[in-house]
């Protein structure tokens, strides 16, 4: 279902950095090279991992991942990556809580769930699995200059993204300094149960209508561009800056979102959804959100190694032109215990500014005149904190097992209240566990 929600892997720089760092990386697979007499043919590296992510009352995920790498030739690789995603529980449906019970209508407009007075709303019927297959073939097309060529596919039911992507890296400054050049694009089609809603109408009540609809499915198309420069600062130390800009245009609404219309005229009724005894669609509005959005952002990265130990430090800056500006700061330090055994604390701190059409509810004496509206927690003011540890031990020369757990707590400003609505909590804290197992090796 709105599964746009959970994308945001990051393109890592070894496998294994890119285990530790996304939401669950995996390398495996298999196959075979035939060598020449004079040469040695080239093990494939796999890395694994599976990932158990569950937040508190919502959404719980599956993520297996497994990736497979090998080289052909002298510095010419290609990469396989396949990723499964599995989600199931409730998503928070966009509505505020209230003091007595709410009916809504589900999307497919078939059935209706109910949630409990005093209680954020949550759609229970948030489920959705996700097959993603991606490859890459590194090219060194100099001494100097390398190439990385990608294409990549992931379908969900009601949503089919298709993209590719190219990226050149020229090595100057005695080969102390990498400059490197990408862009990515994608193509995506969405799908959703129902069919696509027209923003801002009548959610409809399940006994009496169907929603306005748009189309039955509509697309977008997402274009990034990346410039970058890593420097070696000495023996120990590597230090990376990077620029991205990304545009996205087309359909960009959650057509599973709603908004509340509260009443704000001072009365019986003042701070409640209007129409609230008869429990019907009027009281409801999807979400709308603009067709375009352009942003940029700015990456700063530090690894330094002691005599052992390594350090790996990251700073992100980011901006749109929807009003929204993030900071991510994120720290590991490895710590080698001995043995082929290391330990890795890590440290994220996340914080954002909502979008310029944020809104935890629409008022009923203004809601006709408002033209982009979203209650999607994620557009607001937010701050969100991961701590974890990672222990790894090398089992053999060339393979390594890994278990890394960690807590997340993502929050956010109650918004302004008033009648009915001040008893309410509009932005609850939400927690959530992280656990991920991995295995690497070679074959």
């Amino acid at each position: 279902m709105q599964l746009k929600r959970r994308h945001s892997l990051k393109k890592g720089v070894s496998i294994r950095n890119a285990l530790t760092t996304a939401t669950c990386t995996l390398l495996g697979g298999g196959a075979s090279a035939q060598a020449s007499a004079t040469e040695v043919a080239t093990p494939w590296e796999f890395d694994s991992a599976l990932l158990y992510y569950s937040e508190t009352d919502r959404v719980t995920a599956i993520e297996p991942v497994i990736k497979m790498r090998k080289e052909l030739n002298d510095n010419e690789f290609i990469n396989f990556r396949i990723v499964v995603d599995s989600l199931t529980g409730s998503s928070a449906s966009g509505a505020v809580p209230m003091p007595f019970a709410q009916t809504f209508t589900q999307p497919s407009g078939n059935k209706t769930y109910t949630t409990n007075a005093n209680e954020t709303p949550l759609d229970p019927s948030f489920k959705d699995t996700r097959v993603a297959l991606n490859a890459e073939w590194e090219k060194p097309l100099s001494r100097t200059l390398k190439s990385n060529l990608g294409a990549n596919i992931s379908k969900e039911y009601d949503y089919t993204s298709l993209g590719a992507s190219a990226s050149f890296s020229q090595d100057v400054n005695a080969r102390n300094t990498t400059l490197t050049g990408g862009i990515s694009l994608s193509y995506d089609i969405i799908e959703p149960v129902g069919g696509v809603p027209l923003g801002l109408t009548e959610m409809p009540d399940f006994a009496d209508g169907e929603k306005i609809l748009e189309d039955s499915d509509d697309t977008k198309t997402v274009v990034d561009l990346l410039f970058g420069v890593t420097q070696v600062i000495n023996r120990k130390t590597l230090m990376q800056l990077n620029y991205t800009y990304g545009s996205s245009r087309g359909y960009l609404t959650d057509p599973y979102k709603i908004l509340s219309i509260i009443d704000d005229t001072v009365g019986a009724n003042f701070g409640e959804i209007i129409n609230q005894g008869a429990n019907d669609g009027a009281s409801y509005r999807y979400e709308a959100r603009p067709d375009s959005r352009a942003g940029q952002s700015l990456y700063w990265k530090v690894v330094h190694q002691f005599e052992e130990d390594v350090i790996n430090a990251s700073y992100r800056y980011y901006w749109d032109d929807w009003g929204i500006s993030s900071h991510t700061i994120d720290m590991r330090y490895r710590y080698q215990i001995g043995g082929g055994h290391y330990l890795q604390p890590h440290l994220r701190y996340y914080v954002q500014s909502e979008a310029d059409f944020y809104t935890p509810y629409l008022l009923d004496s203004n809601n006709t005149t408002v033209k982009e509206a979203s209650s999607d927690y994620r557009l607001g003011d937010m701050t969100t904190t991961t701590i974890g540890l990672l222990y790894g031990v090398a089992l053999t020369a060339s393979s390594e097992f890994t278990f890394r757990g960690e807590l997340m707590t993502q929050s956010g400003d109650e918004p302004s209240k008033f009648g009915a609505l001040s008893n309410q909590t509009l932005f609850p804290d939400v927690d959530a566990i992280i656990v991920q197992i991995g295995y690497s090796f070679q074959f």
